[in-house]
């Protein structure tokens, strides 16, 4: 099978996968528009291969393989960038509901009686029966 077939071949499947998910709802809109439309730019690429040389050739790059890595790379930082920023934002959001939970029990434990719950310890869990607390 040629490669370009092959490039042809994966490209909509990806678009077939970012659809299926999401109709499914596993996947947000605004990851799937990136996703989409990375499968739009790589599906016509493997059907028309020398767009991409001459792409690639108007750009100064060797050939249009070049090109792919180059491109392949840039997307692949730009996501691991994204998906830090995002995992920071997460954080920082996840840290901001714990205190304000906890500060509403405190609350609600001060003015209104109700107990404060502890964190549980799963017993059955222990190897050793003789070492429980």
């Amino acid at each position: 099978m040629q490669l370009s077939v092959l490039t042809s071949i994966t490209g909509v499947l990806v678009l077939v996968w970012i659809l299926e998910l999401l109709r499914r709802q596993q996947l947000r809109e605004k990851y799937a528009a990136l996703w989409l439309g990375i499968g739009v730019v790589v599906a016509p690429l493997g059907f028309f291969p020398r767009v991409l040389d001459s792409t690639a050739r108007r750009l100064g790059i060797a050939s249009g393989a070049s090109l792919v890595l180059f491109l392949g790379f840039l997307l692949v930082l730009l996501v691991c960038v994204h998906l830090s920023w995002e995992t920071s934002r997460l954080e920082a959001e996840t840290r901001t509901l714990a205190e304000d939970v906890a500060m509403m029990r405190a609350h609600l434990a001060e003015h209104h009686g109700f107990p404060i719950a502890r964190a549980s310890t799963d017993q059955s869990s222990l190897s050793d029966p003789e070492v429980r607390t």
